[in-house]
């Protein structure tokens, strides 16, 4: 994918452009990427131009490459189903990085709710939408477009709404009414999942079941609600430029149109939707705490012509100890050996975050390099 025109790349490149006049209006405007797209607009302003985008190494259409689905219903039967849902994480996360859940305890009627509660918080009218617009990451509700809007070189084609939803959720009060109930409702489902699917990850480390917990990796949790309208001109821009996350895990509730990929042995393989399933990935967090034993890899998202795009995303790492210099993460002692020495220092958390909050989502490189020993 490729700037389309001489035209549009000397534009792209003119240097009396000024982005930052251009990034200021957009954010004083308050009403994201979805103004833009109610304003009518047939050409997508510049600073939304990504001029190095590339889905040359995308994967063909007939590859047999894809993201592993795992069905979780047989966790609570027999410790021979156990193992093998164990073994087929273990796997997932050595080689992918990424896989889906299936049967994961959380109905379907809740996670289209949820979908839906994110679709009429973005479509509600803008000065509504206003009210919750800020870049204070102590609110524990936030709407804004572009995380790291002032920093990345090309804007996103999306919104987000965000909730801080443990281990303090929000009074009800400051819920968007229009997605309270399910929101809440989704936040307890997906607290409780998180703690399963920590049991299983410590269990496919050869850990006790509930060493993942005891560390509090499930205990925080706060949740993404991305909406990307349709986009006029999808090949010059990005839904989500190609990052990694920085948490311990991510579960993802993505809708029915696609666009996530996942980079896999050189190429870029669709995460295809399955209704009713969550895509589960590992952050760079957990993979230095298991010294490369997971692996946290890139995705992106591509823009479309079609839309809305609507994903919820759920991460889970503990921010309040960002500024506290005592906490420390570091390679799981019972993993290392003479054999298994550890690759990576330990860390406090402002030291992990701060490439994350400095260098903007796509940092050209792993932000793990700069921890290892």
């Amino acid at each position: 994918m490729e700037i389309t025109s001489t035209n549009e790349l000397d534009a792209a490149n003119d240097s009396a452009y000024d982005r930052i006049a251009e990034v200021k209006a957009f954010e004083d405007s308050k009403l994201g990427v979805k103004g833009l797209f109610d304003s009518g607009v047939t050409k997508i302003p510049r600073m939304f131009y990504s001029v190095n985008l590339d889905s040359t190494n995308s994967s063909p259409s007939d590859s047999n490459l894809s993201v592993p689905v795992i069905d979780l219903q047989g966790i609570h039967k027999t410790s021979a189903q156990l193992a093998e849902v164990v073994d087929k994480i273990r796997s997932s996360c050595q080689t992918w990085g990424f896989f889906q859940v299936i049967n994961h305890g959380i109905a379907v009627d809740v996670l289209d709710e949820m979908i839906d509660g994110i679709r009429r918080f973005h479509e509600q009218d803008g000065e509504v939408r206003k009210h919750f617009y800020t870049r204070d990451i102590d609110k524990k509700v936030r709407y804004f477009s572009n995380g790291s809007l002032f920093r990345d070189p090309a804007a996103n084609w999306r919104d987000t709404v965000t909730f801080a939803m443990s281990p303090d959720p929000p009074n009800p009060d400051e819920l968007p009414q229009v997605c309270r109930d399910i929101v809440t409702e989704y936040s307890k489902k997906v607290q409780a999942l998180g703690g399963i699917i920590f049991k299983l990850l410590s269990e496919a480390l050869d850990l006790n079941p509930s060493y993942l917990n005891e560390l509090d990796c499930a205990e925080h949790h706060y949740i993404l609600g991305h909406y990307a309208p349709a986009c006029p001109e999808p090949e010059l821009t990005m839904g989500t430029t190609k990052h990694t996350d920085a948490d311990f895990i991510t579960i993802l509730l993505q809708d029915q149109i696609g666009g996530l990929q996942v980079f896999h042995e050189n190429q870029w393989i669709d995460v295809a939707p399955i209704h009713g399933a969550l895509v589960i990935n590992i952050g760079d967090l957990l993979q230095l705490m298991t010294n490369d034993r997971f692996i946290s890899v890139y995705h992106r998202v591509l823009s479309s012509h079609i839309g809305p795009r609507i994903s919820v995303a759920s991460f889970y790492m503990n921010l309040t100890t960002f500024d506290r210099t005592s906490k420390v993460y570091g390679p799981i002692k019972e993993l290392l050996s003479d054999e298994n020495p550890p690759i990576y220092r330990e860390v406090t958390m402002k030291e992990f975050l701060a490439p994350y909050f400095t260098k903007g989502l796509d940092r050209g490189r792993s932000s793990l390099l700069a921890f290892k020993l």
